[in-house]
């Protein structure tokens, strides 16, 4: 039996391009956080998202499939891929496609302390957010 590609199939030539949009996003995260803050990180990444003229793309149900990727790219790369660096690499793409987000950094202090960040799209995480385990710190 063959499979029918479904109608959001991206041909060969998209997904070439939406993982070197992802490692550039990666490089060009890793070099701002470098130089500066995490909130001052974000702030860039918006203002560049601002300018971009792409269209806009379905908040949540985009930002969930963009999620799944941005993790598949980053998990085999000898790369920094923790929850912050993926949070960022994601928001970083999502502004680029208009679609607002909200960068969430939580920790916990039992059994041991521990800090994780995620990405949320109209209130809801799009990246894990650790099943409620993290209290929430701040709010980007």
């Amino acid at each position: 039996m063959t499979r029918q590609p479904d109608s959001g199939a991206l041909s060969l030539q998209a997904k070439l391009r939406l993982v070197t949009e992802i490692v550039a996003a990666y490089g060009r995260v890793r070099w701002w956080l470098s130089r500066g803050t995490v909130p001052e990180t974000v702030a860039r990444i918006r203002r560049r998202g601002r300018r971009s003229h792409a269209a806009p793309s379905v908040g949540q149900g985009a930002a969930v499939r963009l999620a799944r990727v941005v993790g598949r790219t980053l998990d085999p790369l000898p790369a920094d891929s923790r929850c912050l660096m993926r949070s960022l690499v994601l928001t970083t793409l999502l502004s680029h496609r208009g679609i607002d987000s909200t960068l969430v950094i939580g920790t916990r202090s039992v059994p041991d302390f521990a800090a994780h960040a995620w990405v949320e799209v109209d209130g809801r995480a799009v990246l894990p957010d650790g099943g409620g385990e993290y209290g929430r710190l701040v709010e980007i």
